[in-house]
């Protein structure tokens, strides 16, 4: 049986490189945050940028900035004029994402706020092309619901997190309200037919949505 960390290993080397930016934010969201292990990463991050280029976005939302990784990756892959705006709900977050931002090459691409973006982004009368949802999971499915009149005609909207370390699957966790959050939020997607959608199996789950 291959090693899962040497398959990840070549995986990576095997796909572009972060760049050196990147990953001194990911170092340092590891090193200085209480949770880094929530930062996207070198994989998912080159998808994210990817699937932006695909799609070609004007307007990304985006449910949780936390360090700010995911939003840069996602400004790396728009055109001139596009813009990723990110909501990050805990405000403790702020000096140490807002900073890496700032110092970021793109972050004239990037308006980073502090609040809920369920029920800031519907505010700003934008019509958004793609979301990328990775806030809380306990309210994934109200957050879908909330932002979902704010996307434009057959958007995109990626759910991270979706398989939640194979807990999903795990009686276990029967009773832990993520679990049953996201457990919930990948019921609602599969059972409406007004969506098409796929479960990627990259990292902890993409869940990748398009609105028909």
């Amino acid at each position: 049986m291959t090693d899962n960390k040497q398959l990840q290993a070549y995986i990576e080397a095997h796909s572009d490189a972060e760049g050196d930016y990147l990953y001194r934010l990911w170092r340092a969201t590891n090193l200085h945050t209480l949770h880094g292990h929530m930062v996207s990463g070198h994989l998912q991050g080159r998808l994210l940028r990817m699937m932006v280029e695909m799609i070609r976005p004007r307007h990304i939302l985006e449910v949780g900035t936390f360090s700010g990784y995911s939003a840069i990756c996602m400004a790396e892959g728009l055109e001139e004029g596009g813009c990723v705006h990110t909501f990050e709900i805990n405000d403790e977050m702020e000096d140490f994402t807002r900073s890496w931002i700032a110092g970021s090459p793109l972050a004239d691409r990037i308006d980073f706020r502090i609040g809920d973006a369920a029920k800031e982004a519907p505010l700003l009368g934008i019509p958004f092309d793609m979301a990328f949802i990775d806030g809380d999971k306990r309210t994934y499915v109200e957050t879908f619901n909330a932002i979902r009149p704010c996307m434009a005609p057959h958007a995109f909207i990626l759910a991270d997190n979706t398989l939640w370390d194979g807990h999903v699957v795990d009686s276990y966790y029967d009773h832990d309200a993520q679990t049953i959050g996201i457990r919930r939020f990948n019921d609602f997607i599969a059972a409406d037919e007004s969506l098409e959608k796929v479960i990627v199996p990259i990292r902890d789950g993409l869940t990748l949505i398009r609105l028909k």
